[in-house]
């Protein structure tokens, strides 16, 4: 058997009468050392048990063996009485015919019982939608400096133009839309990228949109959303922690 060795070395060890040696001691049998004898903690003279327990086992009776057996036996009765099939409602392990009757109940209970449902359904999944911008934006050329009285209350607040905001748009200020027309409208807004940094979410139980940007945007972003909703009343700039800034 051959055994292929590769050395590697350092440039300042580049001696060729030192580097056979250093392969040598590379594939030199590694040290080993005798174990040491074990020695057990207790005395052992080899005829009898270090550990003794002071008490004998417990004796079982024949009935009480005979007992254990039947008590036994009647729990694997149960756990087999206890056992079901797991395809037995499901439609897809269901003849034709039997699907078919199944589907027609089901609909018919769906029916009676889609009152309640629809209403708690609805309530759930429409509570809160969200809608988000692309990262980049192809409009932020057209961003004018905030205005004076923006730029003074954010020296007062000691706020970031990075800062995180929200307009609110309540629906009193819709014009005869609905609130969910209003929130059609600016999804198609936001899906065109239209709106640098922005990410949107409508609160219906409390009948408002929220839509979220960068304060650097906040006056292009609400005269925008002004305009392309024909929104008729104010709407506030909200930062978290510090209430309503600046309203338009």
């Amino acid at each position: 058997m051959t055994t292929e060795i590769i050395l590697h070395y350092r440039p300042y060890e580049s001696d060729p009468t030192q580097l056979p040696k250093i392969a040598e001691k590379a594939i030199q049998d590694f040290p080993t050392r005798p174990l040491s004898r074990f020695i057990p903690w207790f005395p052992y003279d080899g005829s009898k048990f270090p550990v003794k327990p002071k008490r004998s086992p417990p004796v079982i009776s024949g009935e009480a063996i005979e007992d254990v057996k039947q008590s036994l036996t009647s729990s694997e009765q149960d756990v087999k009485s206890q056992s079901y099939d797991c395809t037995v409602d499901l439609l897809e392990f269901q003849p034709r015919l039997k699907k078919q009757h199944l589907m027609q109940s089901y609909t018919l209970d769906g029916q009676t019982d889609s009152g309640n449902l629809d209403k708690q359904s609805e309530e759930r999944h429409k509570r809160r939608s969200w809608s988000v911008s692309l990262p980049n934006s192809n409009c932020t050329g057209k961003i004018l400096p905030l205005s004076k009285k923006l730029q003074d209350s954010l020296k007062a607040l000691n706020l970031h133009s990075l800062y995180r905001a929200r307009w609110t748009i309540e629906h009193t200020i819709c014009d005869h839309q609905t609130l969910e027309d209003i929130w059609a409208k600016l999804n198609q807004i936001i899906r065109h990228n239209e709106l640098p940094s922005c990410n949107a979410t409508i609160q219906r139980h409390l009948g408002q949109i929220w839509v979220f940007c960068d304060i650097m945007y906040c006056e292009y972003v609400g005269n925008l959303i002004k305009r392309r909703l024909a929104l008729t009343g104010k709407i506030n700039l909200f930062v978290h922690k510090y209430g309503v800034i600046f309203s338009m």
